[in-house]
């Protein structure tokens, strides 16, 4: 049987204007602003997972040009967990609108929160600006001159709202577990579940994936490592911007689901999911990615640690 796995995603930046003002060739020249954060405190032990959401967090405020956006999970000393003790299966950053009179942590203003997603065909289910899998640590996010990622625009908010940030982290401790990799693979007989976090069974023919390893659930450890007390560990972002002015060319963010194969069929609506089965990826994703490429006005070559990949503008 077929484990379930996190879905693989091509993020596609598209300019808004094809043109470049003269204005645009002194954005270089701009002056950059960086700040790292720290999430709230994220605490495992041993096989234990955390999956939480945590709104209003820290971020640049104004009307700015992102320009990058990198993260990763580190201690309470600031130094990065490696991969095989605390596996980063997802973290998910984007903006929202909340009532400018509300506080962050009232639930009633939770009910009032307006979902500011990216501009992608997947927006209802990968709606995020930046994040996905552990594969991100140390992956270029970095957006070329004269091009920024609009946010903050005061016009944009809807009337008595504002915009605020929020974060969605997925890690899960693996430290003494019987098996790592299955731990990650959110197996379902290693964590002992029959129901999700909403109380419904799972099918029997469901091996593994998100619904396995939800928030606040333990996957299987070695004798010695039940009892150990709880880690702290935070996810470390750092923002790069600038101030938004008429030199720079506005971007969207457009995510693709790359199994689902809507778009090359000509249907107008998607099938957008967080998880798949593995059969067929390859040639789904080569299929999508050359018509995009095709598609595309203005080719930005981006390198990555995993090799090259390119960007459509315009």
């Amino acid at each position: 049987m077929k484990m379930s796995a996190f879905l693989p995603l091509l993020v596609t930046l598209i300019s808004a204007a094809a043109t470049l003002p003269s204005e645009a060739l002194s954005v270089r020249g701009q002056l950059l602003k960086s700040q790292t954060f720290l999430s709230p405190p994220i605490f495992l032990r041993p096989g234990s997972v955390s999956n939480k959401w945590y709104h209003d967090i820290a971020f640049p405020r104004g009307h700015l040009a992102l320009k990058s956006f990198n993260a990763e999970v580190v201690d309470d000393h600031g130094v990065p967990v490696p991969l095989h003790e605390t596996y980063l299966h997802h973290w998910l950053v984007e903006p929202y609108y909340a009532p400018k009179d509300g506080a962050a942590g009232e639930a009633r203003n939770r009910s009032k929160m307006i979902r500011h997603r990216n501009s992608g065909v997947c927006s209802q289910t990968l709606g995020q600006y930046y994040g996905l899998g552990s594969e991100t640590r140390h992956t270029a996010t970095w957006v070329p001159d004269p091009y920024g990622i609009e946010i903050g625009d005061p016009a944009a908010a809807p009337e008595g709202y504002e915009e605020r940030w929020l974060v969605n982290v997925h890690a899960i401790d693996t430290r003494g577990a019987v098996d790592k990799l299955g731990c990650t693979e959110c197996r379902c007989d290693l964590y002992n579940l029959t129901v999700d976090e909403f109380g419904r069974r799972i099918a029997d023919d469901y091996a593994g994936g998100l619904l396995c390893c939800y928030d606040e659930t333990r996957c299987k450890v070695e004798e010695g490592f039940v009892d150990v007390e709880a880690r702290k560990v935070f996810l470390r972002y750092t923002v790069v911007w600038q101030d938004w002015s008429d030199a720079v060319l506005p971007v969207k963010i457009y995510i693709f689901d790359v199994t689902d194969r809507a778009l090359l069929e000509g249907k107008t609506e998607t099938a957008c999911r967080v998880m798949h089965m593995q059969q067929g990826l390859k040639a789904s994703y080569a299929d999508l990615f050359q018509m995009l490429i095709e598609k595309c006005a203005i080719r930005l070559e981006m390198v990555y640690d995993f090799g090259e990949t390119s960007v459509c503008a315009g």
